[in-house]
């Protein structure tokens, strides 16, 4: 596979040309797409997201977005575990401990070895919760681990998962202060139960990772102990446009579908006309938004991919009848995947201006 170093490169295309030949069979099969990750690390794919001095090709939020874009229109599943592998990276990159990032990174850019994060838990998933879910006792050289991370993609194919965690005190009473850590994915007290049957990227192999006093030594500290420690190094906060960018991909493959339908029915063009000028208007959006000069919010943004992303699926699926409905054809998966993003981080102004779109209460 031709190594990709923009996204105008031909080898962008060759490579989503690949992993759209695979989606299919990803989605059938459930399992780890090992070969389409190994495909994506041989194409750099990886290397798009770290400086240069790391070992990336520190491309530009634009660019980055674009590529995104493709690699999501090809195959989602594959693209939400890039996005879940770069959230590791770059929390490593970002972190203050050189030795770590000299020991871990170059592997992870070249794509020899695959790391993950599991850190929802500090951000929405647990934080109503009084006993957090997963907390760390300060030890000798390191820190004991208890608990869990509930939601962490890939973590049965990874050598390391980046975890946050909420320190005890010596009462063992939660603290204000979090510690993030390059946990070693084979350690002792380390485990990985059955990942999660999904409706949808369940071949994302997504499910919670145990920690049952596993010591973590301080070689693996990311950074912390700190209070909110995700927010922590410049380029570590939560949020940004990710998630619509992927919808709208998604999307994209969606209206794919409906233009090769409407080539056959002059009937769909009036659907499809209007589709894709939404489509093109949000993506303006996006694009201004990743140049740093956005147009509107980032909930607006997302609350309208979203909206898209599950109008132009099911357009699809209308469009391509009973056929589309069997369980293998594409536009039954697009509208699958689709109702990923009503769940995928999603803040709470965006699922309630969705749930009032659903029951007409708009405008």
């Amino acid at each position: 596979m031709p190594r990709i170093t923009s996204p105008d490169d031909d080898a962008l295309t060759e490579l989503c040309d690949e992993l759209r030949s695979r989606a299919a069979e990803v989605d059938r099969s459930q399992a780890w797409p090992a070969e389409s990750m190994r495909l994506c690390g041989e194409a750099g794919v990886f290397e798009w997201f770290l400086e240069n001095h790391l070992g990336g090709q520190k491309w530009s939020d634009p660019d980055v977005t674009r590529g995104y874009l493709a690699l999501s229109e090809a195959c989602l599943t594959t693209t939400f575990i890039i996005t879940q592998r770069t959230g590791a990276c770059r929390r490593i990159a970002v972190g203050d401990n050189d030795a770590l990032k000299e020991r871990l990174l170059p592997d992870l850019v070249s794509g020899k070895s695959f790391a993950t994060v599991g850190i929802s838990h500090l951000t929405t998933s647990g934080r109503h919760l009084k006993k957090p879910l997963l907390a760390a006792t300060r030890v000798a050289d390191g820190w004991r681990l208890e608990g869990m991370a509930p939601w962490v993609t890939g973590a049965e194919a990874a050598e390391h998962v980046v975890v946050g965690a909420t320190v005890l005190d010596e009462a063992g009473e939660p603290t204000a202060d979090e510690v993030l850590l390059a946990a070693p994915a084979n350690l002792q007290g380390v485990s990985t139960p059955p990942a999660f049957a999904m409706v949808a990227l369940t071949a994302s192999r997504t499910g919670p990772v145990r920690f049952d006093g596993a010591v973590i030594p301080d070689e693996y500290v990311i950074a912390g102990p700190i209070p909110e420690v995700l927010k922590h190094g410049v380029g570590a906060a939560t949020g940004g446009p990710q998630t619509s960018t992927l919808a709208l991909g998604s999307a994209a493959a969606s209206l794919a579908l409906l233009r090769a339908e409407a080539a056959k029915r002059p009937d769909l063009e009036g659907p499809l006309e209007a589709l894709t000028a939404d489509h093109a208007e949000v993506l303006a959006d996006l694009h201004a938004a990743a140049s740093g000069e956005p147009r509107c919010s980032s909930e607006s943004l997302r609350q309208r991919s979203n909206s898209l992303v599950l109008r132009a699926s099911q357009a699809a699926l209308t469009a391509t009848k009973g056929a589309g409905y069997l369980a293998d054809a594409p536009a039954g998966r697009l509208c699958r995947e689709a109702l990923f993003f009503l769940v995928w981080s999603c803040p709470q102004p965006v699922q309630h201006a969705g749930l009032c779109e659903l029951a007409g209460l708009v405008g």
